[in-house]
This record gives structure tokens, C-alpha cells and sequence, in this order.
């Protein structure tokens, strides 16, 4: 009987099957045709995956260089710590050992983490409950741990791995971690400045030495992609100034002995700062050098500037692409006198060839229906490949808020040099959700909210909700449903049905209302990609519901009217949004305007208000904002202007520093004369102005701000004219937070204009107002 046997154990075994099957030939056996293969060892792995794995098969020739290649496969399955084959006649038997695998994995000592997100880890590296386990795997598992905690800035982690056998050959495995103290940023430094001060470069940065804020907004936690965003930054910084042979010679970070500082040194070169000489054109231009040259975003005279640079080989590519030629290649190609501090570009274009664009591929939208995505593609199959209509179609998908990525992607279609496809790739996002929350305002205080909503309703792309508020002043119950194209050119259509309770701000409490109950539909035609305008229809009706302390006004309007009044308002609205964010905008402008029409009923009248927002970055810290609202009424057909249409002035959201809602009209009490209340007015006007900041040791943070305001406005009655000597001023200073429950804002104002009566607050604040 002859023999052969090769055992491998460990890590090592890579090294050890080199070694070992170089000496096979010592054990070597004459080549026999296989009788039978028999496997012993297996637990739990299925004796097909061994078979399937042999390079033979029962009834071919066996030689060494096939046992070999068994051994090297078996090892290659992962599942195996030792592989023995043994020759017995002309049978072989394949002898191996299985892996223990994983029962549990835990851990003990952490605190920055959850387990969830420490457990995904673990399965990215190969370590999880059901897998083979050997030590490298639990080498590697620490070494991942230890990469999570130097990602947090906590670099004196330790991380030791304890292996439990258990029965059925499986194995328990806990991580113990000591995380140690939190490494933070002692020092920046930036060496070889000479243009510009340190503490300006500085302050360009996200990281810094930290600030008693801090703990908030973690900026002194070094990470590596903090550092290189903000190394970038420095580097653009100094590019648009410039200064053309800027470059970054090394980066430095120093960890103290103790693993608790972290010290930051950049060394730069300035260079000269250049001044653009001249411009011109190479290339082909497909004949319209002159449409070309109006796209140039700089002037021959002025400082080289790599954002306007980027910024033209950019539009010059877009606009090859509004012809199809997607493949167009532009370079800025830049002649440099250093003795003079001069720089002249050649931007030399070749657009290569025409494309069309074949087929549109649309991936990863597992719930949303494929027609959901492709009409608002702007871009048409077997049309010319349009760079515009593709970025634009990209950016409509984005707007929809289905997904957390939209990426479009173009492909060559091979032998077909003029044709390409677009690849839409999309990752889905939940868009239902059900909500359970509160607010709370000084002048509302608390209010439940709860609502559900489905944004995606059935993958169909419409909006379905449910909304309930339960404030003091304003109590509603909004059942809303839209349909984005409720028409194939793009119409939309909302439906809403909904029950309003509301009383009347005013200063003493009383407990009389008015109840709105109501219906409308309304029509939103686009007219253009970023201006919507809509129309509307609606019915209601409005009951006073008499109770203490009436306003006298709400009576006299009862008699004429009765308790109860019915509308038929027509609505009419437009709105164009061209900010950069909805929730933290720094540039960009947003008007909106609504006008509504009682055209039937027991009331007659005409509503308007138009608000003009403008966000202007003073720099990459600092934004000045405008905020202007005007509204106006009138009572038609010799009928007064509903009272419960009325305007409201005063608190957040208009002139801060008087109590909310308590400019305008004012009104005596039925059963006090002496005592009065705030109704309001059917004219509007109010201007604000704001200068945000970033909040001290909040770095360059957009959802922490403070700001600077000043208010001006005022709301009059139906009688009053408007009169600016009437107008409320007020200043003050405040605070902007985009919190977990809600954009947040807190004001101090003090009055600057104000007249006998007026009702003064200086500290106001409320969850989820705007501007």
C-alpha cells in the first residue's frame, strides 16, 4: 500500500503548500486509474462541493500534479484548515477538517458606536454569524475596528479579540474595546504664506482647534477627508487669485506620544501671482467662434482665476454638447512669462464626432415605475445627444425625491462610433413615512402634530397625505393627494379636503372661533422648467362660533352675513424657486405670488400676496438675505373684505420684536368696550433683511447660524391707506438651527419704531418657521 500525505494548517498554509508540493515528488506515486474517491471529515460542508472542486473524476488517471491542484482547490474554498489525501490501491481518499464557524460575534467597551454599525463592518471584512472562521479573519476584524475608531478621532483605541470555542465546532467571538480619549486638533499651521495671513487661510478650513461648541459640531476630530477638503480649499482659494503655480509641497500630522494631540502643518508655495494677458480660440468651433467667445468667464487684464477657467472649458464642453458632440475635448493651454507675471490661454477644442443617443437604461428603481423616471427625461431616444437636456433631465429625477442618488452615465455603443447610450443608475429611498411630533411658540404654544404621508404613492410618482395640528390657534385636519402629471405635458393636479378650527390672536383669551370647513382642486402648468403656474377652485364655508370676549368687529360681520358664510373662491398662483437649498439657501432667489377670488357665495372679494426672497454669498461664511411680503384685499360688489381673510403682522416671521400677530386692526370686545383685539388687516407689507453668520465654534456649519436682522412693516384695516410713517422697525440678533425636530430659529429685537399700544416681545422663538 502506498501513501500520500499532505497536511496544512493556519495562516501559513499559502507558504506551506509551496513548500510542501515542491517536495512531493519525495512521497511520489505512479500515475493508477481512480477506482473510487471517498470523503471523511465533513460536518457541515456537502460532499458535492468537495467532488465538485477534484480536478478528476472516478475512472481517470490519478498523478501527483493532480493532487496538487486538489489541495490548491480545496484550500481556495475557504472552508478547510487541513487537507489530507491519502492513496489507498487505487482508491483516494480525500481527509479534511473543516473551519469552525461563527456562532456570535459581540462586543464589550464601546460607547462611540452601535453594535448594528460595528456588525456591518465586520461583515464587510468576512466576519459574521454562519461563516467560516479562521485568526486571520479575526486580525483583519480588529484592524477594521480599529479604522472605525481612528475615522472618530480616537486613536488610542485598543482592540483585543477573544475566540470561544463551542460545540458542533463553532465559535464565539467578542471584541473587547478600551477606546481611550478623544484625539483632538491642538494646532493648524501653514508654512509659507506670504500673500495671505495664516488666520485668513485659516479660516477657509472646516477643522480647527476647537471652540466650546465643539462637542457639536466635532470641527477640532481630524479626519483624512476633512483635511482634504479643506487642503483643496486652500488651494482654490489661492488659484482664483492668481496665483497659477500654487502647489502644496508636503502635509504633516503629528500625533503626540500620549495620542490625545494632533498637530496640523501644510507647506506651501505661493508662487507669482499672473495676470491674464490674452485669450484666443483654437481648434474647431464648428464655425461659431463668436457664440464661444461670449461664453469665456474672464477678461485679459485680470487675475488668472481657476474657478472662472473651469467654469469656461466647462460651458465650452456643454455647449459642444447642446450639438451632440459628446466627446468633445477642451484644454486650456497656458503660456506663462514669469518675468513679467503674465499668463495667455489657448483654448484649443476638438469637438470629434457627432452622437446620437440610442437607448436610455434606467437601473435601480425597484419600487418607482420606469414611466415615473423617463418623463422627466428631457433628453430623447434616437435624437442628438443634448449635454443640456441630460444634465437637465438629471436634475428634474433629483427633484422628485425619490432617491438618494441619481447618477447618468454615457456609454459608447460598440461598432457604432456615432451613437451612445445613457445609463440612469438610481438608489432608491424610503418616501412614507408616518410622524408623531410637536411644536411649540410662545405665541401658539404647544401644538401635537402627527401626519402619514407617501410621497411615492405605489411606485406611481404621486403625493398622498394625511395631516392633523392640534395648536391653540390653528387646529386642522388636511386630507391631500397630488398627481405631478395628471396630464402627459407635465399638468399637475391637487386635491385637498380639510377642517380648520382658528381664533384670532388676540390679547386676552377669549374661547369664541372660526370653523372652516372645506374643499379645492387646483392646476399646476408648467411653463417653463423653473416656473410653474397654477390655477384653482375651491368651496368653503366659515361659522362664527360666538363664546366670551367677541370682537365686536366678528358681530357686526355676522350680521350682515350671518353666523355662517359660504365661498367659492377661484385661485390663480405662480411660484419660481431658484435657490440653492429650500433649507439652508446661500444663493439664489425664490418669488412666489397667489391671488384668490370669491366669486360666489355670501362673500365677494379679492386676495393677494407676493413674497421675493434674495440670498447673496458675501463669502463662504457670511450670506445677506432679503425677505419681502406684500398682501392686499378688497370687499367687491359692495360687500366688506371677510374679516376672516385677514392679514397678520408681527413676531417671527414678520417684525420681530412686537408680539405675533398683534399689528393691524383692533377691534373692541362686545361685552367690554374698554378692552380690545387684534383682527388683523386686508393689507400687508413687510421687509426683511438678515446677515447670517457662521455661530461662533461652529466652523463653516450652514444648519448652526447666527444672524443680524432688521424688520420693517406693518399690516393696515380695510378703512386705513397705507402710510409709511405708520410702519414698525425693529433690529436684533438671532440664532438659525436646523435641529433634529425641525428647523429652530430664536430672535432677541428691539423695537425701533413703534407707537402707543403696540405689544412688545423682545425674546421669540418657534420650531419650524422660515426666514
Amino acid at each position: 500500500m502506498k501513501q500520500l500525505k499532505v497536511g496544512l494548517r493556519g495562516l501559513v498554509h499559502g507558504v506551506l503548500v509551496s513548500s510542501m508540493l515542491a517536495a512531493l515528488p519525495a512521497w511520489a506515486v505512479d500515475p493508477f486509474t481512480l477506482r473510487d474517491i471517498r470523503v471523511e471529515g465533513l460536518q457541515r460542508v456537502e460532499p458535492g462541493t468537495v467532488f465538485g472542486s477534484l480536478p478528476f473524476r472516478i475512472g481517470e488517471t490519478y498523478n501527483d500534479e493532480k493532487g496538487s491542484s486538489a489541495i490548491r482547490a480545496l484550500f481556495g474554498l475557504g472552508l478547510f484548515s487541513d487537507v489530507r489525501l491519502q492513496v489507498n490501491g487505487n482508491e483516494l481518499v480525500v481527509i479534511v477538517e473543516e473551519r469552525p464557524t461563527v456562532a456570535d460575534v459581540s462586543f464589550s467597551g464601546i460607547r462611540e458606536f452601535d453594535n448594528d454599525t460595528l456588525r456591518k463592518a465586520m461583515r464587510d471584512v468576512g466576519l459574521a454569524e454562519g461563516r467560516p472562521f479562521d485568526r486571520s479573519l479575526a486580525d483583519r476584524a480588529e484592524q477594521e475596528l480599529k479604522r472605525q475608531y481612528i475615522n472618530k478621532s480616537l486613536y488610542a483605541v485598543q482592540v483585543v479579540a477573544t475566540v470561544t470555542p463551542m460545540e458542533r465546532n463553532r465559535v464565539n467571538i467578542n471584541f473587547s474595546v478600551v477606546e481611550g480619549d478623544v484625539a483632538k486638533i491642538k494646532d493648524i499651521r501653514i508654512v509659507g504664506n506670504q500673500a495671505f495671513s495664516e488666520g485668513t487661510l485659516r479660516d477657509l478650513f472646516d477643522l480647527d482647534t476647537g471652540g466650546w461648541l465643539s462637542w457639536y459640531t466635532k470641527s477640532d476630530r481630524y479626519t483624512r477627508a476633512k483635511l482634504n477638503a479643506d487642503i483643496e480649499a486652500l488651494r482654490s482659494y489661492y488659484l482664483s487669485r492668481g496665483y497659477l503655480e500654487f502647489r502644496i509641497d508636503s502635509t504633516q500630522v503629528a500625533i503626540s506620544p500620549e495620542k490625545d494631540d494632533i498637530t496640523i502643518t501644510i507647506n506651501i508655495t505661493e508662487g507669482k501671482r499672473f495676470v491674464v494677458s490674452s485669450v484666443r480660440l483654437e481648434g474647431d468651433y464648428l464655425g461659431r467662434e463668436d457664440e464661444f467667445k461670449k461664453l469665456i468667464r474672464f477678461d485679459a487684464g485680470e487675475a488668472f482665476n481657476s474657478v472662472l477657467m473651469a467654469d469656461t472649458v466647462k460651458a465650452f464642453t456643454d455647449r459642444f454638447g447642446e450639438f451632440g458632440y459628446a466627446f468633445a475635448r477642451v484644454d486650456a493651454v497656458p503660456q506663462i512669462d514669469r518675468d513679467n507675471g503674465r499668463v495667455a490661454f489657448v483654448l484649443q477644442a476638438d469637438p470629434s464626432r457627432r452622437a446620437y443617443v440610442r437607448r436610455i437604461n434606467v437601473e435601480g428603481n425597484l419600487r418607482t415605475r420606469d414611466e415615473v423616471v423617463r418623463r422627466e427625461f428631457r433628453q430623447f431616444e434616437s435624437a442628438w445627444y443634448d449635454g443640456e437636456r441630460i444634465k437637465l433631465s438629471r436634475d428634474r429625477i433629483d427633484r422628485l425625491g425619490f432617491f438618494t442618488e441619481v447618477r447618468v452615465d454615457t456609454q459608447e455603443v460598440p461598432n457604432a462610433p456615432d451613437q451612445v447610450d445613457l445609463n440612469v443608475t438610481l438608489v432608491e429611498k424610503p418616501t412614507g413615512n408616518i410622524s408623531l411630533g410637536f411644536g411649540y411658540s410662545q405665541s401658539e404654544k404647544l401644538s401635537l402634530l402627527a401626519g402619514i404621508q407617501q410621497e411615492n404613492a405605489f411606485g406611481s410618482g404621486n403625493y398622498l397625505g394625511l395631516n392633523v395640528n392640534t395648536s391653540s390657534y390653528n387646529r386642522q385636519v388636511v386630507l391631500t393627494t397630488v398627481d405631478p402629471y395628471f396630464t402627459a405635458d407635465g399638468i399637475s393636479r391637487s386635491l385637498d379636503i380639510y377642517y380648520k378650527t382658528t381664533r384670532p390672536l388676540d390679547a386676552q383669551g377669549g374661547d369664541y372661533s372660526l370653523v372652516t370647513p372645506g374643499a379645492s382642486v387646483r392646476f399646476g402648468v408648467p411653463f417653463t422648467e423653473s416656473d410653474t403656474v397654477y390655477f384653482g377652485i375651491g368651496v368653503e364655508s366659515t361659522r362664527i362660533e360666538e363664546g366670551n370676549q367677541l370682537p365686536l368687529a366678528y358681530q357686526q360681520y355676522a350680521a350682515v352675513f350671518g353666523d355662517s358664510s359660504s365661498s367659492l373662491p377661484l385661485t390663480v398662483g405662480w411660484t419660481r424657486d431658484r435657490r440653492d437649498s429650500a433649507l439652508v439657501p446661500n444663493e439664489g432667489r425664490y418669488q412666489r405670488f397667489n391671488a384668490e377670488v370669491g366669486v360666489g357665495g355670501d362673500t365677494r372679494y379679492v386676495k393677494a400676496n407676493y413674497q421675493f426672497q434674495q440670498y447673496i454669498p458675501l463669502n463662504k461664511q457670511y450670506t445677506l438675505a432679503f425677505n419681502t411680503e406684500l398682501g392686499w384685499g378688497k370687499g367687491m360688489s359692495g360687500r366688506p373684505f371677510p374679516l376672516f381673510k385677514n392679514f397678520f403682522g408681527g413676531g417671527l416671521g414678520s417684525v420681530r420684536g412686537f408680539d405675533q400677530g398683534t399689528l393691524g386692526g383692533r377691534s373692541t370686545l362686545v361685552d367690554d368696550a374698554s378692552r380690545t383685539v387684534y383682527i388683523g388687516g386686508s393689507k400687508m407689507a413687510v421687509l426683511n433683511t438678515e446677515i447670517l453668520a457662521p455661530f461662533p465654534g461652529a466652523g463653516n456649519d450652514r444648519t448652526l447660524r447666527l444672524f443680524g436682522f432688521f424688520d420693517i412693516g406693518n399690516v393696515y384695516t380695510d378703512e386705513q391707506k397705507f402710510d409709511a410713517g405708520e410702519l414698525r422697525a425693529s433690529v436684533g440678533v438671532g440664532l438659525s438651527w436646523i435641529s433634529p425636530i425641525g428647523p429652530l430659529r430664536l430672535a432677541f429685537a428691539k423695537p425701533v419704531r413703534k407707537k402707543p399700544g403696540d405689544k412688545m416681545q423682545s425674546i421669540q422663538f418657534q420650531i419650524g418657521t422660515a426666514f
